[in-house]
């Protein structure tokens, strides 16, 4: 009988490499035990075949984004119950073009820096990094979000000139959008400076009642084609 071993003693055997750097490989997705990647240089071996993958190297585990197609009616919060509950490794869209290798730690420590209301559907994203969680809160203003929102009722005459430029809420002035019809019942809003959550009172205050909404695009990330439900890795060329 063999004593059980750290899996991170055995990888020093194998690699002839200090513990810093075996604990490197097992968290990088490096090393499969009885074929199964094992992430947890804690876990305990004894009988069973380790491997280290020949492609294995040693780099910095970088903090990671994910982009996710929010479906209306959940919270936006990391919360229980919340979207964060739909980041799993099941839920990854198949045509994430991104080249990142998917590891078990991308899935913790994740805040979603960037509001959606909870009746609202699209583009939402969560972040472990803490220059993404900066730029998406203290930089808001300065990043062009874009929505289309379904609504209902009769617009108000100059409605529309109204949501571009006009209305005020509690004295305050809104800023200047960009918000044009895309359809008889849907309209496209591209704005800075604005809280999402605002959308709904100023289709209120010229006569119309929000029936759906849908974030597109923050910056220069776009939702595309990514399925309600499913989320990709920002890749790291993309930039916000």
């Amino acid at each position: 009988m063999t004593e059980p071993v750290r899996l991170a003693k055995r990888v020093v055997a194998l690699a002839g490499c200090s513990r810093r750097e075996a604990e490197q490989f097992i968290e990088g997705g490096w090393v499969r035990v009885d074929g199964v990647v094992v992430e947890e240089p804690q876990f305990m071996v004894d009988t069973q075949t380790v491997v280290i993958d020949p492609a294995a190297r040693l780099a910095p585990l970088e903090a990671v984004t994910l982009v996710l197609n929010k479906p209306a009616g959940i919270d936006a919060g990391p919360g229980p119950g919340g979207a964060a509950t739909l980041v799993t490794p099941a839920t990854r869209s198949a045509d994430d073009a991104s080249g990142v290798r998917p590891l078990k730690r991308h899935m913790s420590r994740l805040t979603a820096p960037l509001s959606l209301p909870t009746k609202a559907s699209g583009l939402l994203f969560f972040t472990q990094d803490w220059r993404v969680a900066r730029k998406l809160t203290e930089d808001a203003s300065r990043i062009e979000q874009e929505f289309v929102v379904d609504v209902d009722g009769e617009l108000i005459e100059n409605g529309l000139a109204l949501l571009n430029h006009g209305l005020r809420f509690n004295n305050y002035a809104m800023p200047p959008i960009k918000v044009s019809w895309q359809s008889e019942h849907r309209l496209r809003f591209a704005f800075k400076g604005l809280q999402p959550s605002q959308i709904e009172p100023m289709c209120n205050a010229v006569g119309l009642k929000v029936v759906a909404m849908k974030r597109l695009r923050v910056g220069r990330i776009s939702l595309s084609r990514l399925p309600p439900g499913e989320w990709r890795y920002l890749a790291p060329h993309e930039r916000i």
